[in-house]
């Protein structure tokens, strides 16, 4: 049992850098096309200091600190004496969990950045987006791809139980919350007749 621990350990510290430099280059990617493609900005992180402004901003520190963190530990093992490693949840089916639960929620989240197409935003765009999107993903959730960022980052969580991936989990869901909170107004605001029907019928969340 401990060896088996220790194989997935291990192989769970290269996954983890492959899947998180494989993130990091799927977000720049999409954002240069995207960018050149429709002439015109993407990312929203709202006025300087703003609620928006903050979430943005905590919510990318985390996830360069995340990856860094994951290639760092693949290089220098000795990072995991400082991470507070939880060894009570460190089994196999646990970590096993993790990686499953981190590769689904990030497979989902690509799903639904190009079913929205070139109506994806970064943030809270003051004159988008152009139509209400309610279909496919949206029939089940108003806030789908946050639920799947949400699923991966539980699974980062497990896939690496520490005190700081937890500290991750926690401030990733309270970001997540936040944005979705500022969201929702902003398109009330947009579209109060249609947005208040969808949120009528559609959970927040699942």
């Amino acid at each position: 049992m401990a060896n088996e621990v220790l194989e997935i350990t291990e192989f769970t510290r290269l996954y983890l850098a492959i899947f998180y430099s494989g993130v990091a280059a799927f977000y720049t990617t999409r954002i240069i096309l995207m960018k050149r493609s429709i002439s015109r900005e993407i990312i929203f992180p709202g006025k300087r200091f703003c609620l928006t402004w903050w979430n943005h901003m905590t919510f990318r520190v985390f996830r360069v600190t995340i990856w860094l963190v994951c290639v760092f530990r693949l290089f220098f093992p000795e990072v995991d004496n400082y991470l507070g490693i939880l060894e009570s949840l460190q089994k196999t089916e646990v970590i096993f969990t993790g990686i499953v639960l981190l590769t689904l929620g990030f497979i989902s989240t690509i799903k639904i950045h190009y079913r929205l197409g070139k109506q994806w935003r970064s943030g809270i765009d003051p004159n988008g987006p152009s139509k209400l999107v309610s279909d496919g993903w949206y029939r089940y959730s108003r806030n789908p791809m946050f639920v799947c960022v949400a699923i991966a980052q539980l699974g980062f969580f497990l896939a690496m139980p520490s005190i700081f991936s937890f500290v991750c989990l926690i401030i990733g869901l309270y970001t997540l919350n936040s944005q979705t909170l500022a969201e929702e107004k902003h398109l009330l605001i947009l579209y109060p007749r249609e947005y208040k029907d969808y949120f009528s019928r559609v959970r927040r969340w699942i």
